[in-house]
C-alpha cells in the first residue's frame, strides 16, 4: 500500500501455542479474513516468544502489503493473570510456566523489539471489546456490554461506552473468579467445586473445561453409572468429549452445560445488578459447536439469569462472533483506541 501515514494498527493475539495477527486500516476495516498464525514458542520462554511475536507482525505487513512506516503502534493480547501494562502475574500463568516468565513485562519487550508503540490488553478483554464493536460498529460508544469466554477457563471482560474497563491494577473483568450463590445450584450430595485458583464456587469451578473435567463430571458419571465417558481416560481426554455428547443430546451432557448454564446465568444476574450492561455476550469453545447446541445453551443461560422488568425489555443475549480472530481484532481496536487518547 502506498499509504505511508503512520495510521494503521497491528493486532497480535499471543497464545499457548499459536500467535495470530491482523491489521487494521485507518478506515476501520481489518485486511486479514483469516487466521495468520506462527507458533508462539512460549513454552520456550521470554526470549524465543518474543522473536515469534516479531515474526508475526513481519508477516503480516507482508501479507497484507503495508509499509512498516505506515504502523502507528501495535496491539498485543495475552492470557493472564497480568498487570493493566502487561506484567505477567509473578507467579507465573496458565500458558507461561517457563520460569522466565514470572513479572515479565511483555509489552515493553515486544516495544523494544519492534522499536513502536505496543498497547497491551487482557485476551478476554480483547475478545469482548472485538464482540462489542461487530456487534455495534459506529454506535459502540453508545454501548455497554459484559462477556464471558468458556475455555481451558473462564475469561471474561466489561465494555462501558465502547471502553474496556480495566480497573487500577488491570483485573477487572476477571469473571471466572467471582462466587456465586450456589443454593439450587448444586444437586443434593454435589460437593462443593474448586477452581485452579483456589476459590470454591467460583464460575470457572463450573463452567470452564478445567470445571468439567474436575469437578461435574467426575460427580455426574457417578450418577449415570455405566455412561461410555467413564470408560475413557485420563479423565482430562473424556471431558474434551462431553461437547459432542452434549450436541448428539446425551443426558448427562446436558445435565453438565445446564449446570454450566445456571452458573453463567448467576454471574450475569450480578452484572445486571452492578453494571446493567445492554448486551450479554458468550463465547469459547462450548458455543463453538453445532449452531442448535450453541443456541440451546445460550438459552439456557439467559432462562437462568434474573432480569428486572425494565432491564428484560433492553437487552440482549449473544455469542462472541469470529472467536478464533475476536483476540487479534480486539488487541488492535484497544490499541487504536490508546493511542487516540494519546493524540
Amino acid at each position: 500500500m502506498a499509504n505511508l501515514s503512520p495510521s494503521f494498527i497491528v493486532g497480535l493475539d499471543n497464545g499457548g501455542t499459536m500467535n495470530n495477527a491482523t491489521v487494521l486500516d485507518p478506515s476501520g476495516r481489518f485486511l486479514v479474513e483469516h487466521m495468520l498464525e506462527r507458533p508462539s514458542r512460549v513454552r520456550e520462554g521470554p526470549d524465543l516468544a518474543i522473536e515469534a511475536l516479531a515474526a508475526s507482525f513481519a508477516q503480516v505487513l507482508d501479507v497484507t502489503g503495508v509499509d512498516r512506516a505506515a504502523v502507528a503502534a501495535v496491539g498485543l493480547d495475552t492470557p493472564g493473570p497480568a498487570s493493566a501494562d502487561g506484567v505477567l502475574s509473578s507467579k507465573g500463568a496458565t500458558n507461561f510456566r517457563h520460569h522466565g516468565w514470572g513479572g515479565f513485562n511483555i509489552r515493553v519487550a515486544l516495544e523494544e523489539a519492534l522499536g513502536l508503540p505496543v498497547v497491551y490488553t487482557n485476551d478476554a478483554n480483547a475478545a469482548t471489546l472485538y464482540a462489542h464493536f461487530a456487534r455495534f460498529g459506529a454506535d459502540a460508544p453508545q454501548h455497554s456490554s459484559v462477556a464471558v469466554i468458556v475455555g481451558t477457563g473462564l475469561g471474561g471482560g466489561l465494555v462501558e461506552a465502547g471502553q474496556v474497563v480495566s480497573g487500577v491494577a488491570g483485573m477487572a473483568g476477571e469473571l471466572g473468579h467471582v462466587q456465586i450463590p450456589l443454593e439450587g445450584l448444586l444437586e443434593e450430595g454435589q460437593p462443593v467445586p474448586v477452581c485452579n485458583c483456589g476459590l470454591r464456587g467460583d464460575v470457572e469451578s463450573f463452567a470452564s473445561l478445567s470445571g468439567i473435567e474436575q469437578n461435574l463430571l467426575p460427580y455426574w458419571l457417578s450418577r449415570y453409572e455405566g455412561h461410555g465417558l467413564a470408560d475413557i481416560q485420563p479423565l482430562s481426554r473424556a471431558a474434551k468429549l462431553v461437547r459432542g455428547y452434549g450436541e448428539a443430546g446425551d443426558p448427562l451432557a446436558l445435565k453438565i452445560f445446564d449446570q454450566q448454564a445456571k452458573a453463567l446465568g448467576r454471574l450475569f444476574s450480578i452484572a445486571a445488578m452492578f453494571t446493567d450492561p445492554g448486551t450479554y455476550f458468550v463465547g469459547g469453545g462450548v458455543v463453538e459447536a453445532d449452531p442448535a447446541f450453541s443456541e440451546w445453551f445460550l438459552g439456557r443461560i439467559r432462562v437462568h439469569t434474573t432480569l428486572r422488568a425494565e432491564q428484560a425489555k433492553l437487552v440482549d443475549f449473544a455469542l462472541v462472533p469470529d472467536l478464533d480472530r475476536a483476540g487479534a481484532r480486539g488487541a488492535a481496536l484497544a490499541a487504536r483506541s490508546a493511542m487516540g487518547d494519546r493524540a
